[in-house]
């Protein structure tokens, strides 16, 4: 069973990740400062590839960004690439 969560140290950084039986298997490295996330990197575990976590991931960060009216600042290439690939889906929560 797979499970999403944030954590987030006292400045607002941190990372999205994707948890298996205890073990980590994908993340998202982010920050979150005034109105805004910064999602700076991507990685799925070679062994967990293929299976749609980093869209997972990207759709956690969507949805916590449009709960709390946050903007997202998509520096890491594959989130800057779907919200490129998609941009209506997008336009409400992307800082450009």
């Amino acid at each position: 069973m797979l499970e999403t969560k944030i954590q987030l140290n006292e400045e607002g950084d941190g990372k999205i990740l994707i948890e298996e039986r205890g073990t980590e298997i994908a993340f998202m490295e982010i920050s979150i400062a005034k109105n805004f996330i910064t999602v700076y990197h991507t990685e799925v575990n070679p062994s967990a590839a293929g299976r749609g976590l980093g869209k997972k991931l990207l759709q956690f960060v969507v949805n916590y960004a449009k709960n709390n009216d946050l903007k997202i600042i998509p520096l890491c290439p594959f989130v800057l690439a779907q919200f490129k690939r998609n941009e209506a889906e997008y336009t409400d929560i992307w800082a450009k």
